[in-house]
């Protein structure tokens, strides 16, 4: 399931979930900053550091969770560049220490499980 606790760092996300974060992030900013500039009234500035701030949290989180998926720490994430590896990196195949893999759970029928089934 895709954005479950979005605001926690346990766990690991898979890139699509990771990529659509960091749109919904831009997006959201981007629409905040657009209207305070076409109105000019202070709500939308309030509005506006309201957005930059939970967004952040909420992409730093998702990074954490990407992160974790190919298998190293958090931290990471504020290595200059390391962005592409999210990015573009598979994540670990099997259960790490950060948790289990997010685009294979054991629960649900795969190719090699059929047929094995009693």
């Amino acid at each position: 399931m895709m954005f479950k606790d979005i605001f926690s760092i346990r766990g690991r996300i898979r890139r699509t979930e990771f990529v659509l974060s960091c749109l919904i992030y831009a997006a959201a900013l981007f629409g905040s900053v657009f209207l305070a500039a076409l109105t000019n009234l202070i709500f939308f500035y309030i509005i506006v550091i309201t957005t930059w701030f939970a967004g952040t949290v909420f992409r730093i989180t998702q990074g954490v969770k990407r992160c974790h998926d190919v298998g190293n720490s958090g931290w990471f994430q504020f290595i200059p560049f390391y962005f592409f590896v999210m990015i573009f990196a598979d994540g670990d195949r099997r259960d790490n220490r950060y948790g289990p893999n997010p685009k294979y759970k054991e629960d649900h029928n795969s190719i090699n499980q059929i047929g094995r089934e009693k």
